[in-house]
């Protein structure tokens, strides 16, 4: 399988992420450029610890990635979908939030048998 190729440099996705760590530390304001990096980041991390094709994550309006090994889809909406928004997204792979309360609150959208991130998140 091939590597995926990162876009964000891992130093400024690692900043991105304590940037926004802090932010929800001390309640200040938050760029939306380094919102965007944080979440991308975080995608393409995970995209690099479960590579594969089997599930569609959808951080709208920052970003989507493939990921976890399975059988692969080829056109319109793939079967296996989570979505949610960055400040969800960002608390789950911080550790912030338990995947099962997410989706529990309905803060995460997921459908299909694959969509359950709870062995890959946090990280």
């Amino acid at each position: 399988m091939a590597v995926a190729r990162r876009r964000v440099p891992i130093d400024d996705g690692r900043a991105a992420l304590a940037a926004w760590q802090s932010h929800r530390e001390a309640d200040a304001a938050l760029a939306r450029s380094t919102l965007a990096t944080a979440v991308r980041y975080t995608l393409e991390e995970l995209t690099a610890r479960a590579p594969g094709n089997s599930v569609e994550v959808r951080v709208p309006p920052f970003g989507v990635a493939q990921c976890v090994e399975g059988p692969r889809h080829t056109r319109g909406t793939p079967p296996n979908v989570i979505e949610c928004d960055a400040a969800t997204w960002l608390a789950l792979v911080s550790g912030r939030l338990a995947w099962t309360d997410a989706v529990d609150a309905g803060r995460v959208a997921a459908s299909g048998l694959r969509a359950d991130l709870s062995e890959l998140l946090p990280f």
